[in-house]
């Protein structure tokens, strides 16, 4: 064990939950992938850094989830009685074949590039109306009245939630990222995790009373109808994955959004570039997930034993950390200055989304809200200021990066 492989000052080289590491993961990880790419925690984990690490662990067969059994090793066998943890074993994002599979492949085709694609002139038109809110204003907060609408409304069409029922989303506190934390949750955070979870149960499943009666054509009422075929689907996968699909399908792209926004301000050239020349908005949204990913972190379990990774034996059944921040910026992939922003970067394949069975089914979706966001708030607002660039307030949570709030004005 590592235990003794330590930062400057004697500072751990991993405490992802420290106010430094949150404001600014990247100086961490550099230490990291230079001193102990496959790092072991005082938890016994192991967190790998480098991107030759980060991308076997995650599309090779030996790992998998196995969420059940490392829940229970992290806390204790009661830990599945918590409601909060019992929904999330049922996500497909937890899940291994053939559960996976099958839960996956039920949602699937409301995904597919064609279906995302025809989805464009909505998108654009809620960014509009998002701008037309506030125009006059002279001044936002970039997250909520910006960033957070977007993808809310567009996950809300999605699956099905009336209008009338949406101001509720638009508000709800955004905090459930501490559960993917790969610190252990304390009791508090555990009941605050059951209490969420049990008024999303409530709320989804009168929504899926209301689509049995009155189907659309939404997600939600593809599922309700596969879980009446009885062997598809049961009803706590339907609610689960349903919470998921809800939770993923929003605060991902608000931090995408908010992420982008603020890496531009804090490099002006590059902001400058981008209003000059909007044709390189595809290849710039790659460049943002890359630079500060809204996701830092995705985790695998070994299904049996490792002889080596990054020189470290993994023992089955232990967790290996896979820090997705960190293995896009290695500069054995990106050897030019892979710290810089750089709108017009060539090659760039973040592994922001993940990869293997888990990737991302939403990755199109997310980029494509990010590029119309950010083109038109360019576009439409073209001297905006973000009020402090250098110290923004960012959310307390490390799996999760993003902003709490960015006040910008014109």
């Amino acid at each position: 064990m590592n235990e003794h492989v330590q930062g400057a000052g004697g500072a751990p080289l991993f405490n992802p939950l420290s106010p430094d590491f949150i404001r600014d993961p990247y100086p961490h990880y550099e230490r990291l992938r230079a001193v102990d790419p496959v790092h072991v925690t005082p938890f016994g984990q192991f967190v790998a850094s480098r991107h030759a690490d980060v991308s076997l662990v995650m599309r090779d067969k030996r790992f998998g989830k196995d969420f059940v059994e490392r829940s229970k090793r992290r806390y204790s066998d009661k830990i599945m009685d918590e409601p909060v943890f019992c929904s999330m074993s049922h996500w497909m994002l937890q899940a291994d074949p053939p559960d996976h599979t099958r839960l996956r492949g039920l949602v699937v085709k409301a995904f597919t590039a064609r279906r995302v694609e025809d989805m464009r002139p909505r998108i654009q038109e809620i960014v509009d109306q998002a701008i037309d809110a506030v125009i006059d204003r002279g001044h936002m907060d970039l997250i909520e009245d910006f960033a957070f609408r977007l993808p809310v409304t567009i996950i809300c069409e999605m699956l099905g939630i009336p209008e009338d029922h949406r101001e509720v989303f638009y508000k709800s506190s955004r905090d459930g990222g501490r559960l993917l934390d790969p610190v252990p949750l304390t009791p508090e955070e555990i009941k605050k995790g059951n209490d969420g979870n049990l008024l999303a149960q409530m709320y989804f499943q009168q929504l899926f009373e209301l689509r049995r009666k009155n189907p659309g054509d939404d997600l939600t009422t593809q599922l309700v109808q596969a879980e009446e075929d009885g062997n598809k689907l049961t009803n706590e996968e339907l609610t689960a994955n349903i919470i998921l699909l809800f939770g993923a399908g929003h605060e991902t792209t608000v931090n995408l959004i908010g992420n982008g926004l603020l890496a531009l301000h804090r490099n002006p050239d590059q902001l400058a570039l981008l209003k000059a020349r909007p044709e390189l908005m595809e290849g710039a949204i790659e460049e943002f997930l890359r630079y500060d990913s809204s996701v830092q972190m995705t985790g695998r379990v070994a299904l049996e034993e490792i002889d080596d990774l990054g020189g470290k034996r993994i023992p089955k059944g232990e967790t290996v950390l896979c820090l997705l921040g960190s293995a896009n910026r290695d500069p054995a992939v990106y050897p030019d200055r892979p710290d810089r922003l750089d709108v017009t970067r060539q090659n760039v394949k973040p592994l922001s989304f993940g990869g293997g069975i888990h990737f991302c089914l939403g990755a199109q979706l997310a980029r494509i809200e990010a590029e119309i966001a950010i083109a038109t708030l360019l576009r439409r607002l073209p001297d905006l200021r973000i009020d402090d660039v250098e110290n923004p307030e960012w959310r307390p949570t490390f799996v999760l990066r993003g902003l709490k709030r960015l006040p910008a004005s014109w």
